[in-house]
């Protein structure tokens, strides 16, 4: 397509550029030739007040020599009183050419060696005179070979120009369908954050909103498997330590025995297809502007949901903050895991009777939820953030905390493990909301937020349990 827009502009220009410039090319000439002779008209004029005054040989010679051109100049007298015709200067026409134009009496041109001659007559009280002057051959066509040069730069710079022009329209064209079929080669490839710039010109802009649109519906429709996997470690493990608890009550008889090792080998099985679902998990791309959900519609369902357990269990539980929408860059299939996966953490890690609280706040740049408990906490949360990490104990998938902090991390946040004032643990998410890169830990803006965030946060985590 490239190449094809450039020959066909070449093409054009040529036929336009040849369409103007051969007739200019020979306005110029004629041009150059009309002022040749006009300048031999007034060279012939200088000598026609002379010829009205006397007709004697030497004052004519006289006259023909200080006009300057005596080479270039004839007079021709005719014979008059007995006298015969007499010829000034050097003759270049012949008589017959000079004959004619004195029985005419109008001036005319004759092509003589190097050039052309203008006979010019004057009518006297003696007869014609004939003024001839020599016009040569390069006076005739002086200047026009720069003309037409600078025609031909003019005309071979338009045809660059154009080429140039059109070379830039096809890359314009072109660089779009290449982006959009290397995306397509790319989705093709399994990678499914592959995206292409929706620009160019219209046809092309809509074919790569098709395309993004037909992308994010894959990775949306990958993405709901996923998380269809996912759940599982909340849908499942939620009876699972229900059974577990009531399993513990049950004494120690024999099928007590065995509901508990059914209980924990329906873990394991659980653990597995969690693992395994998490290892499958596709390469999707960063949610893009307008996208996301309600954070603290998320909190309060997720709340919902688990304070019926809660209840059970005899826990105290407290949420803050989730009065008000609070826009998050985020999906909310994968705010809904993160937050059952820290609930459901909450309810396996500690006794029964534990309060726990969820604040969530917004601020200018991140939103921070905060799940904290009144358990026993955790001694060591670097090694903890190492099993989120999947390199946990037996039983552990590190589902949890790495559900978590993918979710920070793909924002620009971070997670973080402390003391809660409830006296147990407290996990906080950071979510960025200007969609800057991760930074590394310890790195001064990163702590500067971070600071930053405990600040804006401690109205929240001064309140008390009801």
């Amino acid at each position: 397509m490239r190449w094809a827009l450039v020959k066909v502009c070449l093409a054009v220009t040529t036929m336009v550029v040849v369409a103007f410039a051969v007739p200019l090319g020979l306005v110029v000439k004629e041009m150059a030739r009309d002022r040749a002779f006009s300048n031999a008209e007034r060279e012939a004029a200088v000598v026609v007040p002379a010829l009205s005054i006397t007709t004697d040989r030497d004052q004519l010679e006289r006259v023909v020599a200080s006009a300057g051109a005596d080479d270039g100049m004839a007079v021709h007298l005719p014979a008059h009183g007995g006298r015969p015709t007499l010829d000034l200067g050097r003759q270049r026409a012949t008589a017959a050419d000079i004959a004619a134009v004195r029985e005419l009496g109008r001036a005319s041109t004759a092509e003589v060696p190097g050039g052309s001659a203008l006979l010019q007559p004057v009518a006297l009280s003696l007869g014609t005179v004939v003024v001839e002057v020599y016009v040569p051959e390069s006076e005739v066509s002086n200047g026009v070979g720069t003309a037409w040069a600078v025609l031909a730069a003019v005309g071979a710079a338009l045809v660059v120009g154009s080429v140039a022009v059109a070379d830039r329209l096809g890359v314009r064209m072109v660089q779009p369908a290449r982006r959009l079929v290397e995306g397509a080669h790319e989705l093709g490839e399994g990678k499914l954050g592959a995206r292409v710039p929706e620009e160019g010109p219209n046809e092309l802009r809509l074919a790569a909103v098709a395309f993004n649109s037909m992308a994010d519906q894959v990775v949306q429709l990958l993405a709901n498997e996923r998380e269809l996997a996912a759940d599982l470690s909340h849908r499942l493990r939620t009876p699972l330590t229900v059974l577990r608890l009531n399993a513990a009550s049950l004494g120690d008889s024999p099928a007590a025995e065995q509901t508990r090792a059914a209980v924990a080998q329906l873990e394991r099985e659980v653990d597995t297809i969690i693992r395994t679902a998490r290892e499958a998990k596709p390469q999707t791309a960063a949610a893009g502007p307008g996208a996301g959900c309600d954070a603290a519609e998320v909190v309060r369902e997720r709340m919902t949901f688990w304070s019926a357990l809660a209840e059970d269990e005899g826990r105290k539980v407290r949420v803050a903050g989730a009065d008000r929408p609070v826009r998050t860059p985020v999906a909310r299939t994968d705010l809904v895991a993160a937050l059952d996966a820290l609930l459901g953490n909450v309810f396996r890690h500690t006794p029964e009777g534990t309060a726990f609280a969820v604040d969530l706040h917004n601020g200018e740049d991140a939103v921070i939820v905060l799940v904290s408990d009144a358990g026993p906490g955790i001694p060591d949360p670097q090694a903890a953030m190492a099993r989120g990490r999947g390199s946990g104990t037996a039983g552990s998938t590190g589902l949890g905390l790495d559900i978590v902090r993918r979710l920070a991390e793909s924002t620009g946040g971070d997670v973080r493990i402390g003391s809660s004032v409830l006296g147990g643990t407290e996990v906080r998410i950071w979510i960025q909301l200007d969609g800057r890169e991760p930074e590394r830990r310890g790195h001064r803006g990163a702590v500067r937020r971070r600071r930053q965030g405990r600040r804006a946060v401690t109205f929240n985590r001064s309140r008390s349990l009801p």
